[in-house]
């Protein structure tokens, strides 16, 4: 058996997020686990702000060892292998550099695994008060149970198989050695990862008290590109394991579909299509109202109605396309949006 140095290697990708980092590394001298448990290990993706400088400078307040690791830009999945190359931990855990992780994080991550003893664990992503009212409303649409909260597993009431994601999961070195580090693909090259760790019959979980409170993107736009290349991104992990497409995956198709020909239709015959849109119109206003009482913010009222149909549409055409372009006309990988994607 190995001899590792540390429980936990967490490993942060990072590209052009220094006015991010200092938050993350400061949550990181917060945790309540002993410093001695976990190293932490920034790959830093090809930036051309001030990281290197940034992090040169940085001292922790714990006495943790914090390494830094510079590569030219590839993007987050290769960032993340070679973070797990110069790793000393046990358990390699990821986490996105736009993140901040709760003080009980690594906490609950030790505690479960010397209950359970996983290969592989995740857990989810909030927002903190003071978070912006786009982060909230973004985080609304991510996590309810009526978009996509059932297939990313932060809703109790799962809808799908649920696999770790990579701003807030952690994995055994050993499976690694066995299985391999993340793939090339652009986006959802943690879901790929995760399948393959479940292919191996160990057990994986979900740990609901693990939390990281995550910086989404801040505009409208931002937030329609990347979740139309995650639609993209979702045709392209089929065409590498059918396992990787389940019905629910269908469903914001279907919705941008509805959307759609609801809006044609209302304007050609009022009756009975624009009582439709209505109807939609009304759901998204109670989507609303239990967004201003869950976050306590009634600055959110007026953009969850907007960013719920933003993530079914994006999400949605982005499916659409890479499904005709991959599935029936069987061209090669269909990237979506990749200039400037990370600015």
């Amino acid at each position: 058996m190995p001899t590792y140095q540390f429980l936990f290697s967490v490993i942060v990708p990072t590209f052009n997020r220094c006015n991010e980092l200092k938050e993350l590394l400061d949550s990181f001298t917060k945790q309540t686990i002993d410093n001695k448990l976990f190293e932490i290990i920034i790959v830093d993706d090809g930036s051309t702000d001030e990281t290197e400088d940034f992090l040169s400078k940085f001292t922790p307040d714990a006495n943790f060892k914090l390494s830094l690791i510079k590569q030219e830009h590839k993007g987050p999945g290769e960032a993340r292998n070679l973070g797990m190359k110069h790793s000393n931990g046990k358990y390699l855990v990821f986490i996105d550099s736009d993140c901040i992780a709760d003080k009980n994080w690594l906490l609950a991550y030790e505690r479960e695994i010397k209950i359970q003893k996983p290969i592989a664990f995740g857990g989810p992503d909030k927002v903190l008060p003071e978070f912006s009212p786009m982060q909230k409303a973004i985080d609304y649409s991510m996590t309810s149970f009526i978009t996509t909260g059932g297939i990313r597993g932060n809703s109790k009431k799962k809808i799908s198989k649920y696999y770790p994601r990579s701003f807030n999961m952690g994995v055994r070195a050993d499976v690694v050695s066995k299985i391999g580090g993340m793939n090339k693909l652009r986006h959802g090259q943690d879901i790929e990862f995760s399948n393959r760790i479940i292919s191996t019959g160990g057990k994986v979980i979900r740990v609901v008290n693990a939390v990281v409170y995550h910086k989404r993107r801040m505009s409208i736009k931002k937030f329609f590109r990347q979740v139309f290349n995650w639609g993209v991104a979702r045709i392209n992990l089929f065409k590498i394991d059918k396992k990787m497409l389940e019905p629910v995956h269908f469903f914001p198709s279907l919705g941008t579909i509805v959307i759609i020909l609801t809006l044609l239709l209302s304007f050609i015959f009022p009756n009975p299509f624009l009582y439709f849109l209505i109807s939609g119109i009304l759901i998204l206003l109670l989507l609303a109202v239990h967004g201003v009482f869950k976050y306590k913010d009634y600055r959110v009222l007026l953009l969850i109605p907007v960013i719920v149909p933003t993530q079914i549409i994006g999400y949605g055409t982005g499916f659409i396309l890479a499904f005709i372009m991959r599935v029936i006309f069987n061209k090669n990988e269909f990237t979506g949006f990749v200039k400037k994607y990370y600015s």
